[in-house]
Formats: C-alpha cells, structure tokens, sequence
C-alpha cells in the first residue's frame, strides 16, 4: 500500500495553501482575517509552529512554516477546523469551507526559504489588488519593511539571515521582493499543472530518502482523494455554467434528436479536472460500460476545437477548481 503523502519531521519548512470550495470567498472582511490569524497564533502557541510569512487573499491563503516538532498535521487541522467554525458563526451558514484538505510542500530551507518568501508575499501585486505591496493590510510583508509592528508570533530572523546584508535588513528585503527578477527554478516549478510535493535540489532530496522518505511516490490514492473536487462540486457547476438542472445531468435520457451536452461536458470534467476513472465515472452515471464515457469525451473535445463559445464556457467551470 502507498505511503499517504504528508512528509514530517522536526524543524521542517513548508509552503502550505488550500482555498475555498468552488473557488468561493473564505475572507469577507476585516473580522474574518482577524480570526484567522487568530487560529494562527493559536496554532504557533499551542503546537509550536513557526510562521515565517503569510498572505491572505479573498479565496485563499499562503503560509511559510516550519514545525520544530514535526506535528504540521495536528497544527493545520486546528487552523483549518477552527476557522471554519469562526468563518460559520460569522457568516451564519454550516458546512465545509475549503476545498480539501491544505496543500504542504516541502521546501530546502537554504536554497529557496528566501524566493519563497517573496512569491508568497508578491501575490497581491500579482493579483493586482494594489499597487503597493505595503499597503496590503492582510500579509506579513509590511512587518518585513518596516511599515507596521510584526506579530509576537511572526518569526522573520531566517528569512533575514538569508539576506547576508549589514545594513538595514528591512530596506534590503524590500529591494529583493520589488525586484523583478525571479528565480527560474521556483517559476518552474509553480507553472506545473500538478506541483509534487518536495521543492529542494538533488541533495536535499537525497537526505530526505535518507531518513526512510519516499519521494517516488507522488501522490497516494488516499491522498488524491483529499484534493481532487467531489462528483457533487463539479456537476453542480456544470449545472449552474449551462443553466440545467442536475437531474438533466445525472438522468440519461433516450431519442432520436436529444442532445445532452451538459452531461457529457460534466463526464469530461469529472475526468480533467476530478481524475476519476472512466469506470468510476460510468458507476456514477448508471452506466453499464465505460464505452459511453469516453465516446462522450472524445465528443466534447472535438466540439471544443470548434467551437470557442463553449471553450470558455469549460474553461468558466475548470477555472473554480484551480489549485
């Protein structure tokens, strides 16, 4: 059996992010962050996590974290757990909120902590929320330069360290983020559709199979299943991008002249954007053979060459579920 992919252990650091389901809003307002850092602070005095930088945005966060007692697991399920509570008392709703479970890499410390630190701080510049980094109330990035008092439990000495400057660290560190200049490793390895979970050179990966980790494992069954969206999100927001109602989805109706193109457009994104089997995608439809799912398939992405209107019409639906 696979190993569940969750790498930890002492004074490890990690990237972690996760965001709404469906793309969904998970901060409304000054409260909601507030709790959030909240959980945050909760977490670093309760479990000991570090956190080196952070940024929150609308529909989801970045951390910088390091976990001196190797226990990421434990400190995340409290983050993300009592938040959603705090985020249902407020909002007056129940439920889930996010879209899975959190997404951890692993990161070398000495040879991307640094760049990483940057990415994660530039996302509203990127995003084009502002045009100041300074000025965005909800990262850890104006305590960096200088422009508001840092958190009691907001770590920035290594991330400093890594700076090897004598004069002003602060002024040194918003040089490095405001230049444009990236680090093409980090740049590549964010652009890949499927991130793996280790970002590190050869060497560091080699002391980490050292320690018993197995790194050719990408992504366990287990695993998977906590990231990949449910049946249920995707038809839904097929059902809401085409205007029909998810009984028109779900039930397979026979006859000359009816064409369902919702339903296959919901088969095909149940395969691209779910990762689920042609088998598992047949059970779900009351199908008795696979047959059916790929010659629908293979039918939408012929319609989808020709037809740029319901191009974007998919891409609408697939862009809910980006990581």
């Amino acid at each position: 059996m696979s190993r569940p992919l969750r790498i930890e252990y002492e004074n490890a650091y990690y990237h972690v992010m996760n965001r709404g389901r469906g793309r969904q809003r998970i901060f409304y307002g000054e409260e909601y962050y507030q709790a959030f850092l909240s959980c945050l602070e909760e977490a670093h005095e309760r479990f000991g996590l570090e956190i080196h930088a952070y940024c929150l945005l609308g529909n989801h966060y970045h951390l910088l974290v390091k976990t001196p007692n190797g226990n990421l697991q434990r400190a995340m399920r409290h983050v993300g757990g009592v938040y959603t509570q705090r985020y249902n008392r407020l909002k007056k709703v129940d439920g889930a909120l996010f879209r899975g479970r959190y997404k951890a890499i692993l990161v070398d410390k000495d040879e991307y902590l640094l760049h990483l630190s940057k990415y994660i701080h530039k996302n509203p510049l990127e995003a084009k929320i502002v045009d100041e980094l300074e000025s965005y109330p909800w990262s850890s990035y104006p305590a960096y330069v200088g422009g508001r008092r840092p958190e009691s439990w907001l770590c920035l000495r290594e991330v400093y360290g890594l700076l090897n400057s004598k004069r002003s660290v602060k002024k040194k560190y918003q040089e490095f983020v405001l230049d444009n200049s990236v680090h093409e490793m980090l740049e590549s390895f964010y652009k890949k559709k499927r991130s793996p979970p280790v970002l590190g050179n050869d060497d560091f990966k080699s002391n980490l199979e050292a320690m018993g980790v197995r790194l050719d494992i990408e992504t366990s069954k287990k695993e998977k299943n906590y990231f990949r969206p449910s049946v249920h999100s995707i038809v839904s927001a097929v059902s809401a991008e085409f205007s029909v109602s998810l009984s028109a989805i779900y039930e397979q109706k026979r006859g000359r002249g009816i064409k369902n193109t919702p339903r296959k457009i919901a088969m095909y994104l149940l395969q691209r954007v779910g990762d689920y089997r042609l088998t598992e995608i047949a059970e779900i439809f009351g199908l008795n053979h696979y047959g059916g799912i790929s010659n629908a398939i293979y039918t939408v992405r012929q319609e989808i060459e020709h037809d740029s209107n319901l191009k974007d019409s998919i891409n609408s639906v697939i862009n809910r579920f980006d990581p």
